[in-house]
């Protein structure tokens, strides 16, 4: 029998640390391998973590509220036949020292524990982007903080505690370079720049709802897309009569058959999907010093469930007839409020399409899903009267609701975009449209 350890998987492709929302064992738990251990939240998705051995969970190291690194410690487990690098950590697992330590032993861990800070304060400051995000939320200078990860790298739990401390470092307290004690003792401006939690104060009657799992990590990347991103917007009113009578004289002998919905929204993602082909400049995204153009053309959808919203992918949407896309949609949807997504469902998506329509909305304009440089927003479809052949008349319309980087995307290749989406879905008929 020995020890092994279980660390934070990465979860996702830019994943680099994770919440641990649930632990699902505890401590004399007896596992397999491959069973879930625990819920970890992301920045992109809720998942469990699978157990790595088959034996008795030990020790839970890590709490849950906690955010970890990926490859940070979460568990111990005693397993059958471990190697005997294992059997000398059992007797002080939460002391134990880093990984790295058993390729250089003849390096005590005092010597290691002392000259981290001295590593880093020299480097350059690591962190991801959601800790930056949330760092300019609460104006805290990330140059002046410490950071406890691996290698001196700053987490969401170094915001987090500095937050909650209200002592929060600013850039016009020291200089960069100027040791985090000796900014200290420098006039704090901190107090005219508190915290904007602070500034809201519940009242009596009032219900205080914690901003927690994916509620929290929605936030932040609305926060970091509109930081981030020049967003500017267009719309095109498109009539869609007879795409309406075309999806009604197929939806009911569509669902006997295939046991799922023909909705309006799979004609829209496929239009899209169409359209992009045309021009992958909607395809982008930005990368800094250049534009990095996607040839596959997976699109997020927007599923919402609670108080929780979800942009899964439809991965090759230009591949894919109105009823692959149908039964795509109803799968992913069906997984998002059954909370069954996994990673590899979020990931890899180039532009998203949301149904802004099934809640009623006529005009929206929506937040770019960072990095990518556009999101489409398809309201709902409303009769309304339309002058047309020299008379007015009864004519289903919805608007089509573009935001687009403006960084990526100029009005030129944006309108004529929108112009494709439209003539696609105008020209969708009973004679000319295949549904499979």
């Amino acid at each position: 029998m020995g020890l092994e350890k279980i660390n934070m998987p990465q979860l996702g492709e830019s994943v680099t640390e994770g919440t641990i929302s649930t632990w699902l064992v505890q401590p004399g738990d007896q596992v397999n391998k491959y069973d879930p251990i625990a819920e970890v939240m992301t920045d992109k998705v809720n998942a469990e973590v699978p157990s790595s051995f088959t034996g008795v969970i030990k020790e839970l190291v890590a709490q849950e509220g906690d955010t970890i690194e990926v490859g940070d410690l979460m568990c111990h487990i005693e397993v059958e036949g471990a190697g005997s690098e294992s059997k000398p950590e059992s007797p002080t697992p939460k002391h134990e020292p880093p990984e790295e330590t058993t390729e250089q032993p003849k390096q005590p861990e005092t010597t290691k524990k002392e000259s981290k800070p001295k590593q880093d304060k020299g480097s350059k400051k690591r962190y991801s982007p959601a800790v930056m995000t949330l760092a300019q939320d609460h104006d805290v200078d990330l140059n002046q903080v410490e950071g406890s990860g691996r290698g001196g790298r700053i987490t969401r739990k170094d915001i987090e505690k500095i937050i909650e401390s209200g002592d929060i470092p600013t850039a016009d307290q020291a200089p960069a370079s100027e040791p985090q004690s000796e900014a200290k003792k420098a006039p704090a401006s901190a107090p005219e720049k508190p915290a904007v939690s602070s500034n809201v104060q519940a009242g009596e009657g009032d219900i205080e709802i914690p901003v927690t799992g994916v509620r929290k990590a929605i936030a932040a990347n609305m926060v970091k897309s509109k930081t981030e991103i020049p967003h500017a917007w267009m719309m095109v009113e498109v009539d869609v009569t007879n795409l309406v009578e075309l999806r009604n004289a197929k939806k009911n002998k569509f669902k006997q058959q295939e046991g799922y919905s023909l909705t309006y929204f799979a004609f829209f993602v496929k239009a899209v999907a169409q359209a992009l082909k045309e021009y992958p400049q909607l395809n982008s995204m930005w990368a800094g010093d250049k534009i990095i153009q996607k040839k596959a053309i997976n699109l997020n959808i927007a599923v919402a469930k609670e108080d929780q919203l979800f942009v899964p992918v439809i991965r090759d949407a230009d591949e894919k007839s109105i009823k692959g896309i149908a039964k795509d949609i109803t799968e992913l949807a069906n997984k998002a409020r059954q909370g069954k997504l996994t990673s590899q469902d979020m990931e890899g998506g180039t532009f998203t399409v949301n149904n802004t329509g099934s809640f009623g909305s006529v005009q929206s304009m929506g937040v770019i899903n960072h990095p990518q440089a556009a999101i489409l927003q398809v309201e709902s479809i409303v009769k309304k009267p339309v002058f047309q052949n020299g008379m007015f008349g009864a004519r289903d319309m919805v608007n089509l609701c573009l935001s687009l980087d403006h960084r990526v995307l100029d009005g030129l290749v944006a309108g004529n975009f929108l112009a494709r989406v439209k003539e696609i879905l105008e020209k969708m008929s009973e004679e000319n449209t295949s549904i499979y």
